[in-house]
């Protein structure tokens, strides 16, 4: 059930209040937005997602996977990809494969390495999936194609900052 909408932004109180109190909101108000509004895309995606058996970190797995030329990958590099522990991948491929959604085999050249497979399964519910996830724009409203741009590329910023990526 949602909650009752506000007649005033919480948020732009609060960093009124932390100007008057604290000092400069910028940051405060920016991060504050962000965490809400992930919120807010987490519970669309998840609401989404859950008529197929799927969470997010289930779905990206297997998106990841079709991307993949073989439609396989090794674990070690989905983690990497998926910017997950190894313990977080190897979770999310138990409960795929337990689903018939991924299968491990046998990397052809290196026996120390096990692949991750999507299965036609596994690509079949990618598909529905997808198209749950993208009726509700990833639960991204209210911004035109170039503000959503612009929002991307904000974060990218961020996240370089944070360490995720090198140009």
């Amino acid at each position: 059930m949602r909650p009752r909408s506000l007649s005033f932004d919480p948020i732009a109180r609060a960093a009124e209040l932390w100007e008057e109190r604290i000092g400069d909101s910028t940051t405060m108000a920016a991060v504050t937005s962000v965490m809400r509004v992930q919120q807010i895309l987490q519970s669309a995606v998840d609401a989404a997602l859950k008529p197929h058996g799927l969470t997010f970190a289930r779905y990206e797995a297997l998106v990841l996977l079709t991307f993949a030329k073989r439609g396989s990958l090794p674990m070690r590099v989905m983690g990497e990809r998926l910017q997950l522990h190894p313990t977080s991948v190897t979770n999310i491929v138990d409960r795929l494969e337990a689903d018939g959604l991924v299968k491990r085999t046998p990397h052809p050249t290196d026996r120390r390495t096990t692949l991750a497979e999507i299965t036609d399964a596994g690509r079949e519910r990618r598909e529905q999936a997808t198209t749950a996830v993208t009726a509700v724009d990833f639960g991204l409203r209210g911004l035109t194609d170039r503000q959503t741009t612009q929002l991307t590329d904000l974060l990218a910023k961020v996240r370089k900052a944070a360490g995720d990526f090198q140009d």
